[in-house]
């Protein structure tokens, strides 16, 4: 089976008229490419952002991104279609959903930003499939193939056909996880053969390209064994369900934090989210709405404001830089570190009385009681309370309608 491969691979790159030889290998243009889409891209980033991106695809940013893709020989032929405008069939459904737009829009710079993060990129194209933006599907790996060549590999409908030709597989076109399972395949195939092929997975999509487009015959040659293919699969159905179990604690984690800004507004205090939480919304409820734009300037070191500045919620007096209440969400992560960030805060401001607070669920009680009980933090002149993610949940409402002050959490908070 390998030498068959190594012999297609060998008849692919002889040919000058392949896609190896006209498009991938020795070609300036197709570099220039790189920078122009990157460039591109960070544009569709910002008007989506500044909220300049256009209700439809023709005159956009996101227009001029796969008008430079398309040029990229025939490998890239019809790659805007389903970024087109449906207004009938209301796909894909990023230009009128303002939420689904923004949704994008993050999806893109979280990729964007990612460099070489295998792991972290493919949990992005999970969570973006979890969101079920209609007609949303893989043609956007052409343009994360653009921003991340050794790891994405273009989608279109010869490189399926051509896949499924040469691997004796039936990979549907929409579909992220067929997408998925489909790049499993062919990154582990590369890696076998890339001193022949590529690091850049543009080498072996096109292959695929020119025998789904019927321009390399193969015949009825199998180059995959059913037990590969079956591994392959797994390992994308492994990455699914981790990334579904973490961002089921995200959801709840995000549910928290809503839960607290609603209350400190409601208050009447300035409430602001974590420096890297205020892009996040609770169904429909965006943070950034909810919340100071930026975190008030203290006179602190930068160090400890920067680190501050990552506490999950803050109350402030209205109008004023002096913290009221801080709270902490550990949903998962290190509860002793969410100490740690609310102990700074409390050194920071020793002539005024914060009220902090370390906000989890009800399983994690016997642990938080715990870390408050060493020495060291009982000891201290910070006195933090916590409080369980059902109280929270329950009361939120009730807080919101009758309290008058932070004082109403008294009601709900604990102490060692």
């Amino acid at each position: 089976m390998t030498e068959k491969f190594e012999l297609l691979i060998r008849n692919y790159k002889a040919d000058p008229e392949s896609v190896y030889n006209t498009w991938f290998a020795n070609n300036d243009e197709r570099l220039k490419a790189f920078r122009s889409i990157r460039r591109g891209v960070q544009q569709v980033i910002n008007d989506i952002k500044d909220k300049n991106f256009p209700n439809d695809f023709k005159g956009s940013s996101l227009e001029f991104v796969l008008s430079c893709i398309s040029e990229q020989k025939q490998v890239f032929v019809g790659v805007a279609h389903p970024f087109y405008w449906k207004p009938k069939l209301r796909i894909p459904d990023i230009y009128e959903n303002e939420k689904n737009k923004n949704d994008f829009g993050q999806f893109l710079e979280n990729c964007f930003n990612y460099n070489t993060k295998e792991d972290a990129i493919l949990k992005e194209i999970i969570k973006l499939d979890q969101l079920k933006i209609k007609g949303l599907g893989p043609a956007v790996a052409s343009i994360l193939y653009f921003l991340h060549p050794t790891t994405i590999p273009p989608f279109n409908t010869a490189i399926v056909n051509g896949y499924n030709t040469l691997f004796n597989d039936n990979k549907k076109l929409g579909s992220w996880n067929e997408y998925l399972k489909l790049r499993e395949t062919l990154i582990e195939t590369n890696e076998k053969h890339k001193s022949l092929l590529s690091n850049d997975l543009g080498a072996f999509s096109g292959l695929l390209f020119e025998i789904g487009a019927k321009k390399m015959i193969i015949g009825e040659e199998k180059f995959i064994t059913e037990e590969d293919k079956i591994k392959f699969e797994k390992q994308v159905e492994k990455r699914r369900k981790e990334v579904e179990s973490e961002q089921l604690e995200v959801d709840v984690h995000t549910e928290m934090q809503y839960h607290l800004l609603k209350i400190g507004q409601a208050l009447g205090y300035d409430v602001i989210s974590a420096s890297n939480d205020r892009s996040k919304s609770h169904q429909g409820n965006n943070f950034s709405f909810l919340s100071l734009s930026n975190f008030p300037k203290m006179d602190i070191s930068k160090e400890t404001y920067n680190t501050v500045g990552l506490i999950d919620v803050v109350w402030f007096e209205k109008g004023t830089n002096k913290p009221i209440c801080a709270f902490e969400v550990e949903k998962s992560t290190s509860i002793y570190s969410g100490i740690l960030r609310l102990t700074d805060l409390s050194y920071s401001f020793t002539e005024s009385e914060q009220h902090l607070y370390i906000v989890l669920p009800n399983k994690r009680e016997k642990e938080v009681v715990m870390q408050l009980s060493r020495p060291s933090i009982k000891s201290s002149q910070t006195k933090i309370q916590y409080i369980l993610f059902s109280e929270l949940r329950e009361h939120c409402d009730a807080l919101c309608k009758f309290g008058e002050s932070h004082n109403i959490l008294k009601k709900i908070a604990r102490t060692v």
